[in-house]
């Protein structure tokens, strides 16, 4: 049985930037991935990078055939690259298959029919997030009902695409497949639109995506789905009566599940909840000890971003000071990639008056924004909730053109503690999207 003294199970972003430092280092580490097309993780293969690159080229009016095949050599490129980041290490090893624990070290490899049994004397558990398939009648068995990795791999664009899920990834295929030109329909349970945002930003983004096309339907039941020669029919109730669409296909945008499906977590000391979710301390610790999980398998927000700060959490751990730990992420911006972009960090208006904290608000209408006009997209609002009696930033939200990159810069002042005086009186080069801080923050 082949030892080392770590060992990744998935390849996904914080596994494998540890799999990288720990390999450079000179100790042994193998990174176990059960797909060929996974090196990498979920974000560079069939999340962030591909989606954004889709989007981006609906907006630019790229054909959907040729917009997939961007992607696709995109990922392609970035899938060699990080597997020759691991493989090419003297003491770096990636090797295929699925694996399933025997013990709280040892796990057994299947590949091809082939089994085999590796120890890791440290094992990481990086094995991410899968979609959540609702138990609609006839949806999982539906020919034409597709996840959000397969909707990037159609071979021709749907002429009407069903989606089922009206949350952050539903939105953003929602608008990208309409900027393609599909007729999309959105169902959704939810009787109120965005709840989470404030009401008006919610009210701006509707209007919005109903003017770019979009079919709503909100607080309603999906009943069944029903296979037809060449199409799917959806049933759904709404206000007591039902109504049936035809869909080309239909996309199940109704979450993700931490991927813990027979990884063997029975056979060894780690917990997890009923959500699935691996259950860890501060320190990203399992309760089997030198075992840790990284990422989405974790649950929490499923960002890249945040399994990349999971990285930093156990590498402090392993070599540093041992200081850091997850009581330090009280800061994680987040962008939807709708059209334009929704960002936000910290406090939204409707969570500070729900916690009763007293706040001053600043908000500034994207149209008047310059950059906003040139990029020809100045639909949208900047919102920033600032402490009255420190001047610290409590929160912001930004549903703006180029939002995903001024967002970071108001993170970066709260993080740093720093009055939105700063922000305002700031020079910036012209014309910027963060220019217009100088008009928000007056």
């Amino acid at each position: 049985m082949e030892q080392y003294k770590n060992i990744i199970v998935g390849f996904g972003k914080g596994g494998k930037t540890l799999a990288k430092t720990l390999a450079s280092r000179g100790e042994s580490v193998l990174v176990i991935e059960k797909s060929t097309r996974m090196y990498g993780g979920t974000c560079i293969n069939i999340g962030c990078i591909p989606s954004k690159s889709m989007i981006l080229n609906g907006e630019k009016g790229t054909a959907f055939t040729k917009g997939v095949a961007i992607k696709e050599t995109l990922t392609g490129k970035l899938r060699n690259k990080n597997y020759h980041m691991i493989a090419d290490e003297p003491t770096g090893t990636v090797m295929d298959g699925t694996a399933r624990f025997v013990s709280n070290h040892v796990l057994e490899v299947e590949n091809n029919g082939e089994t085999q049994q590796v120890e890791g004397e440290r094992i990481f558990i990086n094995t991410g997030a899968t979609p959540i398939i609702l138990p609609i009648k006839g949806l999982a068995d539906s020919a034409y009902m597709i996840d959000s990795t397969q909707a990037m791999d159609l071979e021709k664009l749907p002429d009407t695409l069903v989606i089922i899920g009206a949350g952050y990834i539903g939105l953003e295929f929602a608008s990208m497949f309409a900027n393609y030109g599909s007729k999309v329909i959105v169902l959704d349970a939810k009787e109120k639109f965005l709840p989470r945002e404030d009401d008006d930003i919610s009210e701006l983004i509707f209007n919005d995506l109903t003017a770019q096309g979009i079919d709503f339907h909100l607080g309603v039941s999906v009943n069944e789905v029903k296979d037809q020669a060449d199409y799917a029919e959806v049933s759904f109730t709404e206000n007591g009566g039902v109504q049936t669409v035809k869909a080309a296909n239909i996309l199940a945008a109704t979450g993700r599940k931490p991927n813990i499906a027979g990884l063997g977590l029975e056979n060894t000391d780690v917990k997890v909840t009923d959500r699935s979710e691996v259950v860890v301390d501060d320190y990203l610790r399992t309760d089997a000890p030198n075992v840790w999980a990284i990422g989405d398998v974790k649950g929490g927000p499923q960002f890249t971003y945040v399994s990349l700060d999971d990285y930093r959490i156990i590498l402090d751990q392993l070599d540093g000071d041992k200081n850091r730990s997850l009581k330090d992420r009280t800061l994680v911006p987040y962008s939807v990639f709708i059209t334009p972009p929704l960002s936000n960090v910290g406090l939204t208006e409707k969570t500070a008056q729900a916690k009763g904290i007293e706040y001053k608000l600043f908000q500034f209408m994207s149209a008047a924004v310059p950059k906003a006009n040139v990029l020809e997209d100045p639909k949208g609002m900047f919102k920033v909730l600032v402490d009255p009696n420190t001047d610290r930033i409590l929160g912001a939200t930004i549903y703006a053109e180029e939002s995903h990159e001024v967002i970071n810069l108001i993170t970066l002042a709260m993080k740093g503690n720093l009055p939105y005086t700063l922000l305002r009186d700031q020079i910036y080069t012209h014309p910027t999207m963060s220019e217009a801080l100088n008009d928000v923050l007056k």
